[in-house]
């Protein structure tokens, strides 16, 4: 397509609307191609509608009108399809969605400082509060999707940043509102892609309001549905639009698409915005950001990476590589037209075996008009019974056939087994006396058919969620603060590649997730070398335990618990406290005998001193004064030994003080 304005490619990425500065036939010529192609690939699924649209009426027991064999006959809709489909939405709704963490960050090399394993915290806390808390739709919308990809054989989510809530957005996209090109082969190489809208006048009011959308005059017909599969989803639901009803929504068609508007001969990507009834384009913007340019060094585009907003949930890829996959749908379809032939076949059979007619000859004087008998009841009739044998003839009609309830029976077995509905997986007893050991093996073995499924799943989820980590990293602009935790914006300067959803692929049932918890915590107690706290923490997140952080805080986090030491250390430690009593006691006697032995040396010093004045007083003579120079020496020998008595006794009560400083320092 060859437009007469074109844009420079910096002028293309900057730009909220390229519309606004296009010339109006080339805006004119734009819608007008979307609307063509979007026909185009419309027409071009048109069987694949059809037969969407018999799964979707056997899934959900839509009841229809027979005239075959006769007149409101047996419509019986055997649920083959719904209780398959339930089945698996039962076991993968808790298996990939396991709790409050949805999303986990694997690391990838050493991280001797803990740095990684701190971000990858932080990343896992915030992408699964901005999943669970900021799209409150977000779950709601997951669970469409695993309701709707086992009938369909597959759903979609587009994930995109919604600048008016200011957040993510994750949503389900019904099959039959995505259409792809008839060559598109994955959604990743899709030459164009379209997702069918609908809104209401004031949603288009407040995006031209806000510069989004071009203000154009835009009308729409008042006509009923014409699609096969709105008709399907109407009968299914029991509704019909009205024609006098004024709000019906606007259908706007986000056709994804390829052109080249600054004409170096590469194609752009682009999202086209269009009105379908008037084909009035109401934006168009690029796909693309700097970082995804690829140019050599004169310059030339090598290569454009688009943003991808879309992704797929396949049930099971199509053996012939188409890009619609197979369902309960398509599997069981057939499967259960034929179920529901043979059910109504023998109920026909009971209806007229018990309630058939016959032939009435000329002969018999009965009043005319149908007769019916209620039980006890007798007719008078203008015949004797002898007549009445030979007059009436009842319809050779037989009992229903024991050979299509085998053939029933064999249908219903195999469909089954392709819809992994067999008995012990919906909850019946396998029969009596059947050991434990074999009832586990069989559900083990059974749940095998959901296993590759499962595992396509997982693998879908982690596309969804690197395309909201992306998104993170194109619009996240500032700190964000989650009670005490703070996740900075450079977190994201990382590749998505580390991003993956916390469910186990491998692990479908919870049975199995207990065991394994359980095998992981008795080799943990048997032999060193295991980390005790993630042991643990699995065995808790297998009972389902709510709020995990509050009953086993993470030893390193900020609600870490002081681990008890080991027995043998406490052993020592109580030793070592006994010891230090015994030390501090004899230390306490010893200074109670000095304090003694002072106060008694004290009191001879004194007596002493009091003998000598006593001697000086009455000295007369030589002996006198050689006694009182005796008496001084005892007095000098016993100062001298309270001196050392004393200087002994501050020793001992400085080395108490010291020790129970220290014992008071380490005990803080």
């Amino acid at each position: 397509m060859i437009f007469e304005t074109t844009f420079t490619l910096p002028e293309i990425m900057v730009s909220d609307n390229l519309a606004k500065d296009m010339s109006e036939d080339d805006v004119n010529k734009l819608g007008t191609e979307v609307v063509r192609t979007f026909d185009m690939d419309k027409l071009s699924r048109v069987e694949w509608e059809e037969r969407t649209e018999e799964a979707m009426k056997l899934a959900l027991q839509v009841m229809e009108d027979k005239s075959f064999p006769w007149a409101n006959a047996s419509n019986i809709k055997f649920p083959l399809i719904t209780i398959a489909a339930l089945q698996y939405h039962a076991r993968a709704y808790p298996a990939l969605i396991p709790g409050t963490s949805l999303v986990k960050s694997r690391l990838f090399g050493d991280d001797p400082e803990g740095k990684e394993s701190q971000r990858a915290r932080r990343i896992e806390t915030h992408m699964s509060y901005q999943l669970l808390e900021e799209d409150e739709k977000w779950e709601d919308e997951m669970d469409r999707v695993l309701i709707t990809q086992p009938i369909i054989g597959c759903a979609f989510k587009k994930s995109y940043f919604d600048p008016v809530k200011g957040h993510n957005i994750s949503e389900n996209i019904l099959a039959k509102d995505f259409v792809v090109s008839y060559y598109t082969k994955s959604i990743e190489d899709a030459p164009r892609v379209t997702h069918v809208m609908e809104m209401s006048n004031n949603d288009i009011r407040e995006k031209v309001a806000s510069g989004l959308f071009l203000d154009v005059e835009l009308y729409q017909q008042n006509n009923g549905p014409v699609d096969t599969l709105q008709i399907a989803k109407d009968e299914a639901q029991g509704v019909h639009p009205s024609q006098q009803d004024k709000s019906k929504p606007n259908i706007v068609l986000e056709q994804h698409l390829w052109l080249d508007l600054d004409e170096d001969g590469y194609e752009e990507p682009y999202i086209a915005t269009v009105h379908k009834e008037t084909g009035k384009v109401l934006r168009l913007v690029a796909r693309f950001f700097p970082s995804g340019v690829k140019k050599d060094d004169e310059g030339t585009v090598l290569r454009i990476t688009p943003e991808r907003y879309f992704t797929k949930f396949p049930f099971i890829p199509s053996p012939d590589g188409g890009f619609y996959d197979l369902g309960f749908g398509a599997l069981l379809g057939p499967l259960n037209e034929s179920i529901n032939t043979l059910i109504n076949q023998l109920v026909d059979a009971g209806t007229m075996s018990n309630t058939a007619g016959g032939f009435l000859s000329r002969g018999v004087k009965i009043r005319g008009g149908n007769m019916s008998f209620s039980p006890n009841e007798w007719k008078p009739v203008d015949s004797t019974g002898d007549d009445l044998r030979k007059g009436i003839m009842p319809l050779p009609v037989r009992e229903p056939s024991q050979v299509l309830f085998t053939l029933l029976s064999l249908l219903i077995n195999y469909g089954e087994r392709i819809g992994g509905s067999v008995d012990i997986l919906v909850g019946e007893n396998p029969g009596q006396n059947t050991p434990a050991e074999t009832s586990r093996t069989m559900a083990e073995q059974g749940m095998k058919i959901f296993s590759g499924i499962f595992k396509r799943t997982y693998r879908s989820l982690k596309s969804e969620f690197r395309k909201l980590y992306r998104l993170n990293q194109l619009y996240m602009i500032e700190d964000f603060t989650l009670g005490t935790l703070t996740i900075p914006v450079s977190d994201y300067n990382e590749d998505s590649k580390s991003i993956v959803p916390a469910a186990d692929p491998n692990m479908v049932s919870d049975s199995q997730k207990l065991q394994q918890a359980q095998m992981l915590l008795g080799m943990s107690q048997s032999g060193p070398g295991f980390d005790v706290y993630q042991v643990q923490k699995r065995m808790l997140q297998a009972l389902k335990v709510e709020d995990i952080e509050q009953v086993l805080p993470d030893p390193k986090g900020p609600n870490a618990i002081q681990q008890a030491p080991h027995y043998k250390v406490q052993e020592a430690q109580v030793k070592a406290e006994v010891k230090g009593k015994e030390i501090e006691s004899k230390m306490q006697i010893a200074m109670m005998e000095l304090q003694q032995a002072a106060d008694l040396n004290a009191a001879k010093i004194a007596e002493m001193e009091a003998k000598a004045i006593k001697l000086q007083v009455e000295a007369a003579g030589v002996d006198a004064g050689h006694q009182i120079a005796k008496m001084q020496l005892e007095l000098q020998a016993r100062k001298q030994q309270q001196e050392g008595i004393m200087k002994s006794l501050e020793l001992m009560q400085k080395a108490e003080k010291d020790s129970k400083a220290e014992a008071k320092t380490q005990a803080s």
